[in-house]
């Protein structure tokens, strides 16, 4: 690899503002805001709109669709047509 090509790669913090939640990692994303982790070290933080604590697949709170339903109103709609 050539030298100065690549980001930076190092420890950063991803935070869910929403849930309230941060997780530390490494990633060659970049920011100007820090903080202090529990470990007592300072590293930049980036906030990110949704994560796993927030995401409706992990927490359960995904909407249930109505299959069932949206065949009964397409029938509805369009029933059988005739071949012609």
């Amino acid at each position: 690899m050539q030298k100065d090509k690549q980001p930076a790669y190092g420890p950063v913090v991803f935070r869910d503002r929403s849930a309230g939640y941060a997780f530390l990692t490494r990633s060659t994303a970049a920011s100007e805001e820090t903080i202090e982790w529990d470990d007592g070290e300072t590293y930049p933080v980036v906030d990110v709109e949704i994560s796993s604590e927030s995401h409706p697949f992990y927490t359960g709170k995904a909407r249930v669709v109505d299959a069932e339903g949206q065949v009964a109103k397409f029938e509805k709609r369009y029933g059988e047509q005739e071949k012609g």
